[in-house]
């Protein structure tokens, strides 16, 4: 009997989890993700075109993940959720974007497409900047999970050593991709992303 009580409390534990899940990855599907051209496939990483976007950037004296990722998203949700001089709010994105390095970091919101920098309320924050990327192609490297330094750093060394066996020249910082917000714990997709001299090949 006790078995059957255990049986039956799993079986409807487990229907609701997977039904929580599938509401909430229902809306992240939803999302507006930065629009990116699949320029060449390799076997552990790929190159992508992205053209210029309009972003909101915060910078950090933060050297780590975790030092950045709390409180830059946080200022940067402020920004989107009304902290503005219209109390917009604004349709979050995918991915965020981190810069950690050992002199400014940065943490930057991609802006839905509809918006330009010019049509773009002004941020309340004033540590809170609107400004335009330029074009650029990467190099992208995909892993799952929760993203924490020491992932960061493995597969920023990964893709460093497949692009040098490639004959292919980094430019700039290696840069963190996360699509994902902290509540979904399955299906969860971080890019580590540096600039390529691609244009002359």
């Amino acid at each position: 009997m006790r078995m059957k009580v255990f049986f039956i409390v799993a079986v409807v534990s487990t229907a609701i989890f997977i039904l929580f899940q599938s509401f909430v990855i229902m809306p992240i599907n939803r999302t507006e993700e930065q629009k990116y051209s699949l320029v060449s496939k390799y076997k552990n990483f790929e190159i992508r075109f992205y053209p210029s976007a309009t972003i909101a950037t915060i910078s950090s004296t933060a050297k780590t993940y975790r030092d950045l990722s709390g409180p830059g998203f946080q200022r940067l949700a402020g920004y989107i959720f009304g902290g503005n001089e219209a109390n917009t709010k604004i349709s979050m994105t995918s991915p965020v974007q981190m810069d950690i390095n050992d002199s400014v970091s940065t943490m930057s919101f991609v802006m839905p497409s509809a918006y330009t920098k010019e049509t773009l309320p002004k941020p309340s924050d004033p540590n809170v900047l609107i400004h335009n990327t330029e074009d650029e192609f990467v190099a992208v490297i995909r892993f799952g999970g929760y993203a924490s330094d020491k992932d960061l750093k493995f597969y920023s060394e990964k893709l460093q050593n497949l692009l040098k066996e490639n004959g292919i020249a980094s430019l700039g910082n290696y840069r963190f991709l996360g699509y994902n917000p902290p509540f979904q714990p399955f299906g969860r997709r971080n890019e580590i992303i540096v600039s390529v001299d691609w244009a002359g090949r």
